[in-house]
């Protein structure tokens, strides 16, 4: 499996603390050795920047800058990789990108996909995971929806109902944008956190690191960290339930659905 880092915020913000314990568990602490990739959005949500490298995220040099460093951004999606589907290869390491009407998204999963997905000539992958399928497919279905690309309500909804036709199909933990709004949906296991003032400590589980966020926050700030598993041990991660999606905009969680069964547990079991 994968392990799978979302920021959504109302100011720009850098990524690089959440990422430094990320990207140790890419060969150091964790077993996702198989590649990484972080994509951010500009603070505008037009322009994009997506580097990957299908090498152990805990000893690169490009991962370790952009963990000192890393473009400030409302949006940003990071993917360490275990290879389950596919080679280990640059095509096959997350996130995707892919333009639709007009707008460049960002696809990142954690899972496994049984059978082959059925897509057409119009969308296809350039790798060979079962990911980057899923990520054609959900495209496809929005292409034969036609929605209106500019309201996320409507492809809040879409996209919810993709995610729990893919999850048929085995496990599907996925995060998607298009720079302004950000799309979660699990199956097995994923976790949001909101800073928000008053900001206090948090310390990262896989490094000795700590940061004060109120030496570097305003009153006004807003940040939501969704990630696979809880990075920091001082702060109180909340679990996705099972089938659950959220849409967020500028770091609020604006919507929830989840599925109409009664019986599925919260993702913590």
């Amino acid at each position: 499996m994968c392990e799978l880092l979302a920021l959504n915020a109302n100011t720009p913000t850098d990524m690089g603390f959440s990422f430094r314990g990320l990207s140790r568990r890419g060969g150091a602490t964790g077993e996702h050795a198989d590649g990484w990739g972080l994509a951010s959005f500009t603070p505008d949500g037009h322009g994009l920047t997506v580097l990957r490298e299908d090498a152990p995220a805990a000893f690169s040099a490009l991962a370790d800058q952009l963990a000192e460093r890393s473009p400030k951004a409302l949006m940003s999606i990071a993917h360490i990789r275990k290879a389950t589907r596919g080679v280990v290869a640059l095509d096959n390491c997350h996130p995707f990108s892919r333009s639709w009407q007009g707008q460049r998204w960002v696809f990142a999963h954690n899972g496994d996909l049984q059978g082959e997905i059925p897509l057409g000539d119009q969308h296809r992958p350039c790798g060979s995971t079962d990911s980057e399928a899923a990520f054609c497919w959900i495209l496809q279905q929005l292409d034969a929806a036609q929605p209106d690309p500019e309201n996320p309500e409507t492809l809040f909804e879409l996209l919810h109902h993709c995610a729990a036709e893919l999850a048929q199909r085995g496990t599907f933990n996925v995060l998607i944008s298009n720079g302004r709004w950000l799309f979660a949906s699990a199956t097995t296991r994923l976790h949001w956190l909101t800073r928000r003032a008053p900001f206090g400590r948090a310390t990262l589980a896989d490094v000795p690191l700590q940061v004060d966020f109120s030496s570097v926050t305003t009153a006004k700030d807003v940040v939501t960290i969704l990630s696979t598993e809880p990075l920091t041990t001082d702060e109180q991660w909340q679990p996705f339930a099972r089938g659950e999606s959220m849409l967020l905009i500028d770091g609020e969680i604006r919507r929830r659905l989840q599925p109409v069964r009664k019986d599925l547990q919260s993702l913590q079991v």
